[in-house]
């Protein structure tokens, strides 16, 4: 059985401006520019710099009075029609062949290069080999990644040759080509996995002591050695600990990552633009906000004349209303819009300048150590605005500081309790935490537990899984792989 009833609901819901000012906050500098510059093509009402002065004497008055009777004759024969059908007319209309220099596109280039792959096929092009030995050696050419290895086994690749290229080879034959990739440059490239790309590297240093050494090292003991195992190195190979140093200094020279050595790829950098600068002027911090997050825009003159002309019409036909509402709906999209970059300005000084405040005693000397516990909750309810708002800030944004450019967002930690029962930022540990791990013995250094002793003797009683899960993030290796001799 149908029933019907009356139901009050209050609800909160943002409105589609509201939604459009928020991602215009969450912009950084260049994705803004981009978005003014699709805003501005989109609207005609719309326009960059400053607006005209409106200061002009009797002659410019006459030609104003004269300029706006041509307005009134070409909105009298204005068809909106016409106007709003521009997307209806075929692309072949709208191009033209003059030229002009104005119509340059001031992109910066990147160079396209020569990709790593071709750089290697033009050395094959160096040996003289049978055309199916050239293609087999080509394929593995191509089979090289960005590091520069080969990570694919023998037969896989012979597998790959037969049903691919149609090429029916046998694994003696590949290998024999694999040597001759191993002689291509950079030193290491075509490598299998890491001890072959070290071993191939260190083949080419020639014959002396310490590369002969730390080539029987890699070749006969690579696990020990690369868990650190010293003590067992120096009893089977019956050496000193200067021998070991020596030949451990050889192999810190070699290259891991042999595609990585190669400059050519020529791949666009990306380009960080602060949003925010920071300078310490006459012994206290100045804020300031990139010119580029502040554009000059205002309202189209013309349109506004045309909205005045058609109001004080009296003869209005059906096409004069819809023009009038078109050109009304242009404005106030225009005028929303300025008015919303005003408020992203706003909001994105507010913002900053409380993080600055919160944080001056960093911005001040560069020291992490100085950094102070703060979250986004402390920094919302300062300017009085919803954490998310200021989410938006933080994980976009970039500030230019004396010690360098970082994300805003990195300024935010955790707080934790030291032995004085005061509130100190998670990063200050973490910075304690790396200077003490710099400063100790590699012969003997600090495990986790001996790492968590010597932080509580600092003041921070802190638990060694804690210690353990810091040491991670800052990418700090277990004692055991920091030892040295």
């Amino acid at each position: 059985m149908l029933k019907q009833n009356l139901k009050l609901k209050l609800s909160q819901k943002l409105s589609p401006q509201q939604i459009q000012l928020m991602k215009l906050i969450q912009l950084p500098t260049q994705a803004f520019e981009q978005r003014l510059k699709q805003e501005v093509n989109d609207n005609p009402a719309l326009e960059k710099g400053q607006e005209e002065n409106d200061e002009f004497d009797m002659d410019d008055q006459s030609e104003a009075e004269k300029r706006e009777e041509e307005t009134q004759d070409e909105l009298e024969d204005f068809d909106v029609d016409d106007y709003l059908g521009d997307d209806e007319i075929p692309s072949y209309r709208l191009k033209a062949n003059n030229y002009s220099k104005d119509d340059e596109e001031n992109k910066i280039p990147y160079a396209a290069g020569t990709s790593f792959s071709q750089f290697l096929k033009t050395q094959l092009q160096t040996f003289r080999l049978p055309d199916e030995q050239m293609e087999i050696a080509e394929f593995l050419v191509g089979s090289v990644d960005e590091s520069g290895y080969i990570r694919r086994s023998t037969q896989d690749i012979v597998d790959d040759l037969a049903f691919t290229q149609n090429v029916y080879t046998n694994a003696d034959t590949v290998e024999k080509l694999f040597s001759l990739v191993h002689r291509l440059d950079p030193a290491g490239v075509g490598a299998r996995d890491l001890k072959e790309c070290l071993l191939i590297q260190l083949k080419r240093r020639g014959n002396n002591p310490d590369v002969n050494l730390a080539y029987k090292l890699l070749d006969e003991t690579f696990d020990a050695f690369t868990k650190k195992h010293y003590s067992k190195l120096l009893k089977k190979f019956k050496i000193s600990e200067d021998e070991l140093r020596a030949a451990i200094e050889e192999i810190e020279h070699l290259n891991p990552k042999p595609g990585g050595s190669y400059a050519g790829n020529s791949q666009p950098a990306e380009h960080v633009v602060p949003d925010f600068t920071i300078k310490i002027k006459d012994g206290d911090l100045e804020l300031t906000l990139n010119g580029r997050n502040a554009p000059e825009m205002h309202v189209s003159r013309e349109y506004s004349n045309m909205l005045n002309a058609y109001k004080e019409s009296k003869n209005r036909t059906k096409k004069q209303k819809d023009a009038v509402m078109f050109i009304k709906q242009k404005l106030d999209s225009a005028k929303w819009f300025i008015e919303a970059i005003k408020q992203r300005q706003e909001t994105l000084r507010i913002t900053m300048a409380s993080i600055m405040q919160h944080q001056h005693k960093y911005f001040m000397s560069g020291d992490e150590r100085d950094l102070r516990p703060m979250i986004l909750k402390d920094i919302a309810e300062e300017i009085e605005m919803d954490v998310s708002t200021v989410s938006r800030v933080a994980n976009s944004k970039y500030v230019d500081t004396p010690y360098g450019t970082f994300l805003i967002k990195s300024f935010f930690s955790e707080s934790m309790k030291n032995d004085q029962g005061e509130d100190v930022s998670t990063r200050e540990i973490k910075k304690i935490l790396e200077i003490t791990v710099d400063k100790e013995d590699k012969k003997k250094p600090y495990t986790d537990e001996k790492l968590a002793e010597v932080l509580k003797e600092k003041g921070y009683p802190i638990a060694r899984r804690t210690v353990a899960k810091y040491r991670e993030q800052l990418d700090i290796s277990v004692a055991r792989l920091r030892k040295e001799i």
